[in-house]
């Protein structure tokens, strides 16, 4: 009898640079450009605000998601500290870009075999491990037989264990309701500077609140509101600094509900006042 070998994904992890686990101070903000690279964030206690292409949300204690490649990317926390994971490797197949836009619970295996790839890291990268800097290679006399080989071996079970899980959660691999999300995020994308009700974002997208409110906050780990809030934030400090708009005007281009609201939102994402932030960024820009 001749058997046929079925076609199968697979991940292959081709080079693991930076493993580091670190406690962020408050208020600690990183910015970043990856290159041939992906970046596993992963929060182990504490919560982390993450924005990138694929993502703009809250990171919180037990969720993972991997940046992509090429790509620019900011975290940051707010006044609590924040202990997470970094590891950044190289990996070219498409199938993980699904938690560069979703964020990945991890099941108390998924730990255990994260914990294990910290423990192989720490075979192959000289301490200190808390540091965010460049890692370093342990001297070819001082690394465990077989331990970088066994570092990308159980990155990659641990990668296929969460890809399978995922797809199991949601059933299939149909991806109508990621792809309605997707295409729902993207609207806000376009309108977020206009007055957007979740009622309208239903009729228009043939949902309901709790449908779209649930699958918006698994997929994105923020609400819709919250994801609006966040994009009308940043254009609003841009247009503070770039146009040096009245903060009146912001207020009613971004289509807040009044003055009030917007600096108080804007304080409460930012720590500071409208008017407080312009001066901070002035004073800077000075002693640049």
């Amino acid at each position: 009898m001749k058997f046929n070998l079925k076609t199968e994904n697979s991940i292959t992890v081709s080079e693991v640079t930076h493993i580091h686990y670190c406690e962020l101070a408050g208020q600690y903000r990183m910015a970043g450009r990856l290159g041939a690279y992906r970046e596993l964030l992963y929060v182990e206690s504490g919560e982390i605000q993450v924005k990138s292409k694929e993502y703009f949300g809250t990171l919180k204690g037990g969720q993972l998601m991997i940046c992509r490649s090429d790509e620019e990317y900011t975290i940051g926390n707010a006044d609590d500290a924040a202990d997470i994971v970094v590891i950044r490797f190289e990996c070219d197949d498409g199938e993980l870009d699904f938690f560069s836009k979703n964020v990945h619970s991890l099941s108390p295996e998924h730990k255990r075999m994260l914990a294990e790839v910290m423990k192989e890291g720490m075979s192959v990268f000289a301490p200190p491990y808390d540091a965010l800097g460049s890692g370093e290679m342990k001297k070819r006399s001082d690394i465990q037989f077989g331990a970088g080989q066994m570092l990308k071996l159980r990155l990659e079970l641990m990668l296929i264990a969460m890809l399978r899980d995922s797809v199991t959660q949601n059933g299939s691999n149909d991806g109508t309701a990621e792809s309605k999300m997707l295409e729902i995020r993207g609207y806000i994308d376009e309108h977020y500077r206009e007055k957007i009700q979740l009622d309208n974002l239903c009729f228009l997208f043939g949902t309901n609140k709790t449908t779209l409110c649930q699958k918006f906050k698994r997929l994105y780990g923020t609400t819709v509101l919250d994801y609006i809030n966040g994009l009308r934030i940043q254009e609003a400090k841009r247009l503070l600094y770039e146009k040096q708009m009245s903060v009146t005007r912001i207020s009613e281009q971004l289509g807040f509900s009044s003055i009030h609201y917007f600096c108080r939102l804007f304080k409460k994402e930012t720590g500071q006042s409208p008017k407080e932030y312009i001066k901070t960024v002035k004073s800077q820009k000075k002693r640049l």
